[in-house]
């Protein structure tokens, strides 16, 4: 990639697979982002660039680049893989681009020590990196099985379904209102039906939200 191909890149500002920062002053909340692309779509980080979009790079970037390594190396788990890409800038200035593939290993997590093993999942969601909701997390590590899902249309998935029908889209504590169930079997509910393909999730700050998903022609 070249400097011009960064400046093209990052001409749109930050989407759901580009976020930039203009240096890693905070790696551990940094590597948040890269756990978010690689429990979603894949995506790119890109140090040296301001927040609104300004290419201008920043000194010893070799530096800057080291210790978002460090961060994923010591911070991150299961162990995550990415790219690195370095361009100069000019002769004092440089970029780093973090190239991040979507994980066969997910869902990674961010610990808030190197020395604890407990930790937070990240999800994209447009230009931001949320918590992932256990239902999130859950869906992402079953997804990687590959398994069919089976289940019966019962009272709560026709109430579902006719709610859907009318609506474009249900939260899970929504649907445990409305349909008068405890949460564990909403939510049990939500994440049969989004392995099925009968619904699709979109993780946000907050509140999932679920929804019917096109049907092929």
């Amino acid at each position: 990639m070249t400097l011009k191909d960064v400046e093209m890149l990052t001409r749109h500002g930050e989407n759901g697979r580009l976020e930039f920062k203009k240096k890693a002053n905070h790696p551990d909340k940094i590597i948040k982002e890269v756990v978010a692309f690689a429990n979603t779509r894949g995506g790119q980080l890109i140090l040296g660039v301001d927040d609104d979009g300004t290419v201008s790079g920043v000194r010893n970037i070799d530096g800057e680049a080291f210790l978002v390594e460090q961060a994923i190396r010591e911070l991150v788990r299961p162990v995550l893989s990415y790219q690195v890409e370095m361009i100069p800038v000019n002769a004092k200035k440089g970029l780093a681009i973090f190239h991040i593939a979507e994980s066969t290993k997910k869902p990674h997590f961010v610990k808030e020590a190197s020395n604890v093993r407990k930790g937070t999942a990240f999800v994209r969601h447009n230009d931001e990196s949320v918590k992932a909701s256990r239902e999130m997390r859950e869906i992402m590590q079953r997804r990687l099985k590959n398994k069919d899902v089976q289940f019966t249309y019962g009272e709560k998935e026709r109430f579902l379904m006719a709610y859907l029908d009318e609506n474009s889209y249900i939260g899970l504590h929504e649907f445990c209102q409305l349909a008068k169930i405890p949460k564990y079997f909403a939510s049990r509910t939500l994440i049969r039906l989004v392995l099925a393909n009968v619904l699709d999730i979109l993780p946000q700050a907050g509140k999932d939200l679920y929804f019917l998903k096109p049907r092929k022609l």
